[in-house]
């Protein structure tokens, strides 16, 4: 149904701009449903380093987002090497500790 919904809006009007807060899919970082709006944003200022590989089967995400991020954007999202899940992890909570420190 979603992949019906996303080739007939791309194929109406795809501007980047139409992709509404509507549109979801499950997110494999978060295990629940999010929206192609909050995929954007999920890094701060830049899209979640997982948006190709999650919305390439609905539509052209790739050449959607690299006409709208700069270059520089796009080697800072999409050209890290990601970080091991543990080393991640790890890093979590070593912030998690500082910050409760901090609170105390």
């Amino acid at each position: 149904m979603i992949e019906q919904s996303l080739s007939r809006l791309y194929s109406a009007s795809f501007d980047g701009s139409v992709m509404g807060d509507h549109l979801e899919i499950r997110c494999p970082k978060l295990g629940g449903e999010v929206t192609f709006a909050y995929c954007l944003v999920e890094g701060g200022d830049l899209p979640c380093s997982r948006t190709i590989v999650c919305w390439q089967q609905y539509f052209p995400v790739e050449a959607h987002l690299r006409a709208k991020l700069t270059p520089e954007q796009w080697d800072r999202c999409f050209s890290q090497t990601p970080k091991a899940k543990m080393v991640s992890l790890v890093e979590l909570i070593e912030a998690a500790k500082k910050r409760q420190q901090e609170d105390s």
